[in-house]
């Protein structure tokens, strides 16, 4: 059965509260200051959306960054990215409420608050580099799980499979760090054929169709609060699989396997040229910075705390409890798989082959990948959603394309709402990424410039500005200054790591033949 009905104006509610506040309701005990149900978040809750929004794909790739740094440097840049994401954060958890930081008004997101403190030019600068962040985020995404989905597939086959004959692999050489950027499945039948130290190479393209195909299914729901167990389910999948990952590496160098590691990482002339150790150097803080990415979403966890006591007081307690936890996980991986692996580190360290066996673990470690990836995809598009949607109908009010909407009954579902608009637009999107995503399917490369183009505006810029909007800091002052070259030197190394991540993609394009489905 179908039927028809409009969709109401999404700022009805908003509306709704900000009156009850003006009518004399914000003392009810049910609602907070501005209207809206009472928040009931503490420092517990929030430290663990900080954990589950931090620790993600990002920690794949931390073995492999180590190896282009080495001992030294490695721990030191890791340890270095983890202080400035804890302290830009404390920045910003400041900016929560305007224009005091304590008694003032909220803002429910990063946007806003940059609006609130910067004013619209510096607003629209912002909303650019996050949409620019989750447009990239999703293409890395569907990278990555079409590469696990590829090989938690290859070991159930290998599993119950008796030798036989496989189909030819064909591909091109490329630099050992793109070796991740294959499909899995050819690629374990060929080394299980041939080999460990045989060059096998495969496409990912069959696989980043299906990841597509499941995303335009979940992209259908109109109200993302509906997928919310889906974003339980992905928090504990990144937790198991960067739990498996560790264990893999605390296992291999337990089992007498000695890797060749150096103090400045990758050596030249025995691992890398003098200008692939400048360039992957580079690349390495890239994928370090990508690690730590989750500014983005800050405000809106600070959003879920209750008043008292202040946001931002808990909020940073939350910051260092959140940063420090995830430093340390990061460099037990990025430390421990650097020593099991050395300078031959994989790019990522699940699918990049560094583990052969055992393949039920690794079957394990990557279902839980592919698990979480499908969930936090659809958590970093809902954003880019709602901005056009809402744009469109604001730009189109009396448009019965945008604004109609069918309820159709499905077996065993029930009622599912279905908007031609909504299907289209959300339809489009997903291919659109996903054409991106086979066209540069370079897990290193791509996680590096993520990191590159977000780390400098999103976690240091702007929090960084708006603290001195807020405590009115001079110019020329000593505050202003430090706070300036902290500033330029973020911007300094994103510039480095985008560059280092540019040339990779450009490198491992040579050669490469997209779309090959195997």
């Amino acid at each position: 059965m179908v039927t028809e009905r409009h969709q109401q104006p999404a700022a009805a509610g908003k509306v709704a509260a900000f009156n009850l506040t003006e009518a004399g309701f914000g003392d009810r005990p049910d609602l907070d200051d501005d209207g809206r149900e009472r928040r009931t978040g503490t420092l517990v809750t929030a430290s663990a959306h900080i954990i589950t929004a931090v620790i993600g794909s990002g920690v794949l790739s931390l073995a492999w960054a180590i190896a282009q740094l080495g001992w030294v440097i490695g721990p030191v840049v890791l340890v270095a990215f983890s202080v400035i994401t804890w302290f830009c954060s404390s920045l910003l958890a400041d900016c929560y409420r305007a224009p005091d930081p304590v008694h003032g008004k909220r803002n429910y997101t990063y946007g806003q608050a940059v609006r609130a403190y910067l004013g619209v030019s510096k607003y629209r600068l912002c909303s650019l580099a996050q949409y620019i962040n989750l447009v990239g985020v999703t293409i890395g995404y569907t990278i990555t799980t079409a590469i696990s989905m590829g090989y938690a597939s290859s070991s159930r086959i290998l599993s119950s499979l008796t030798p036989i004959s496989f189909a030819s692999v064909s591909g091109i050489t490329t630099a050992r760090s793109s070796h991740v950027s294959r499909c899995a499945i050819k690629r374990s039948n060929c080394f299980h054929r041939n080999g460990h130290s045989a060059d096998c190479e495969a496409s990912n393209t069959t696989n980043m169709i299906i990841f597509a195909g499941i995303q335009i299914m979940l992209s259908q729901l109109p109200n993302f609060h509906k997928l919310w167990w889906l974003s339980i389910v992905a928090a504990v999948m990144s937790l198991a699989y960067s739990s498996i990952g560790l264990g893999l590496s605390i296992a291999k160098i337990a089992g007498g396997v000695h890797a060749r590691t150096t103090l400045t990482g990758a050596t030249v002339g025995v691992d890398v040229s003098a200008t692939e150790k400048i360039w992957k150097t580079f690349q390495s803080l890239g994928d370090i910075a990508f690690a730590y990415s989750y500014s983005n979403v800050l405000i809106e966890i600070q959003d879920t705390l209750r008043s008292s006591p202040p946001e931002n007081a808990v909020m940073k307690k939350a910051s260092f409890i959140g940063v420090s936890t995830t430093t340390m996980f990061y460099m037990l991986c990025g430390v421990l798989g650097y020593a099991a692996f050395g300078n031959q580190a994989p790019g990522n360290f699940l699918t990049g082959f560094g583990f052969y066996d055992p393949f039920w673990l690794i079957d394990v470690g990557n279902v839980c990948i592919a698990v979480h990836l499908i969930g936090a995809y659809q958590v970093f598009c809902q954003p880019i959603y709602q901005f056009v949607e809402a744009w469109a109908r604001d730009r189109w009010p009396d448009s019965g394309f945008l604004n109609a909407e069918r309820v159709v009954r499905v077996p065993l579902a029930g009622d599912f709402p279905l908007s031609p608009f909504r299907l289209v637009w959300r339809t489009a999107y997903v291919v659109l990424t996903s054409l991106v995503a086979m066209i540069f399917p370079f897990f290193n490369d791509f996680l590096g410039l993520i990191g590159a183009v977000s780390f400098w505006p999103l976690t240091v810029y702007f929090p960084v500005q708006m603290y001195m909007a807020q405590a009115k800091t001079r110019r020329f002052s000593p505050t202003w200054t430090w706070m300036n070259v902290l500033s330029f030197s973020c911007l300094v190394v994103s510039l480095l790591a985008a560059a280092g991540s540019v040339q990779g993609l450009i490198k491992d394009l040579k050669g490469y033949k997209p779309f090959k489905v195997s």
